[in-house]
């Protein structure tokens, strides 16, 4: 398992699928932000970081510029990453509250996390065709995943991808499919549970439109589903 996981992560790292991803990720690594000056970013597509044997996957929009696409893991060395491990840690899923680089002695228990982009995109927003070109990574690594019972969606975009995935998987979706919201859910027969949850961005956090508590309680309920 842990073989094949790091296969797919040495293929996520090396594609260059989509030029404009490419092209964008590049420059940033370039230019970089003075904060970071002295700092070699990573620069590259970002694999999913993680428990191989986690039972809960969280799944976000896409690799922050002068966060994972400075570090090369996933949620680190940014705000949004500050404000996602720290609950995670607080949940008994993270070995400390603190994601600053890859190499920071931080591990996830019971825990995987992943994006619907690995490559960070111009304005976070990464187009329709980018993301299908994207999927199939996404695919291989939940299948590789098997231990996984529920999957949290870090906002509305990695819901719609998660959405996909299911139904790429052979479980059947609810006509209309399930709209994204905060504590949304679903649960399907055979299937993993999905779960909703405001992504951790500086929007959200800093207006209150996603707090401590309410991240709190998402991962609260994904634990309890997960068994």
């Amino acid at each position: 398992m842990a073989s094949a996981l790091d296969r797919l992560s040495a293929a996520v790292v090396r594609c260059r699928a989509c030029p404009r991803l490419v092209a964008w990720r590049e420059e940033v690594a370039r230019v970089r932000r003075r904060a970071y000056r002295e700092q070699r970013y990573w620069g590259r597509p970002v694999p999913g970081f993680g428990d191989p044997a986690a039972r809960l996957i969280l799944v976000g929009l896409a690799p922050g510029a002068h966060g994972a696409n400075r570090t090369g893991r996933m949620f680190t060395g940014d705000r949004s990453g500050a404000f996602l491990y720290a609950a995670l840690h607080r949940a008994g899923l993270a070995s400390q509250p603190v994601s600053h680089s890859r190499d920071d002695g931080l591990r996830l228990e019971g825990a995987w996390i992943t994006a619907a982009c690995r490559c960070a995109p111009p304005g976070n927003a990464p187009t329709p065709a980018e993301l299908e070109r994207c999927a199939p990574f996404l695919a291989r690594e939940l299948g590789l995943l098997g231990e996984a019972r529920v999957w949290v969606a870090l906002g509305a975009v990695a819901w719609a991808a998660a959405l996909k995935e299911l139904a790429r998987a052979g479980h059947p979706l609810p006509r209309p499919r399930p709209r994204f919201g905060h504590g949304a859910e679903l649960r399907l027969e055979g299937g993993p549970a999905l779960l909703g949850c405001y992504h951790p961005s500086q929007q959200n956090t800093q207006t209150g439109r996603l707090t401590p508590a309410m991240l709190d309680a998402v991962l609260a309920r994904a634990r309890a589903l997960a068994g």
